[in-house]
């Protein structure tokens, strides 16, 4: 869906700057990294635990990398309010008996996604702010995700087919909040700091975790609510104090 959309997209925006060209590539390459470290993490270790590890891990590492690459030095109480909230993120990953304890690949793999989601949100950072066009500059990220879509419809051309006969709606749901979600991220590293857009991008796992809770019945329900405490709290110190 991003590779259509940035089709879609190039007749009406502005080309980025050549200067971004290389950051734009480079978190294309992250990208390519990313689906097989998260196909085999989760492969290896359960959804509800593999997933809140690699996206509470990522906003830490962020903020490292724009300290180092971008010198994006954040308040000692904004780092506090993004620890807080990754923290509570990864949280979830321990709420009961893990995968990632009876499968050490689970843990390396986690940590893996959560390392590549990282590198390419400070290249993301990087090279929208170099761009000159943020909207040319994800037009043509997205664009970039054409290897992915040819490599699945090579390996899974009779399972997309199937599922896009009995699940087309969802199918183009999905996927147009995907687009607008990470072109909203995208966007916003333009203008505000890196690790405070990925601290708060990333709660959204606690929102399903919350609806996983309070709609789907299932259990862990106090450790949730918890989680989420201290989601919001972290969140709000960022808000504050960034």
């Amino acid at each position: 869906m991003q590779f259509v959309a940035g089709v879609f997209m190039i007749p009406f925006v502005s080309p980025p700057e050549p200067a971004s060209w290389l950051l734009i590539g480079l978190s294309a390459l992250f990208h390519y990294f990313y689906y097989p470290l998260l196909y085999y993490a989760y492969r290896f270790g359960d959804l509800s635990q593999v997933y809140p590890l690699a996206r509470g891990l990522a906003p830490v590492l962020v903020a490292a990398g724009a300290a180092v690459f971008a010198g994006e030095i954040l308040p000692p109480l904004s780092l506090f309010g993004i620890m807080l909230a990754s923290l509570g993120i990864a949280s979830i990953a321990f709420f009961h008996e893990t995968s990632l304890k009876r499968n050490p690949k689970a843990l390396v793999f986690a940590a893996g996604t959560g390392m590549i989601i990282a590198a390419y949100t400070v290249a993301d950072g990087l090279g929208v702010r170099l761009s000159g066009s943020p909207l040319g500059y994800i037009a043509w990220l997205f664009i970039l995700e054409f290897p992915v879509v040819f490599f699945a419809v090579c390996r899974r051309r009779n399972q997309l087919m199937i599922f896009w006969r009995r699940e087309r709606m969802s199918f183009i749901g999905t996927g147009l909040c995907a687009v607008v979600a990470y072109g909203i991220v995208i966007y916003a590293v333009a203008y505000a700091p890196m690790a405070a857009i990925s601290a708060l991008r990333e709660t959204g796992v606690i929102m399903a975790a919350l609806i996983g809770t309070f709609v789907l019945g299932e259990r862990s329900w106090k450790q949730r609510v918890m989680a989420a405490v201290l989601v919001a709290a972290g969140v709000a110190v960022i808000t504050e104090f960034s």
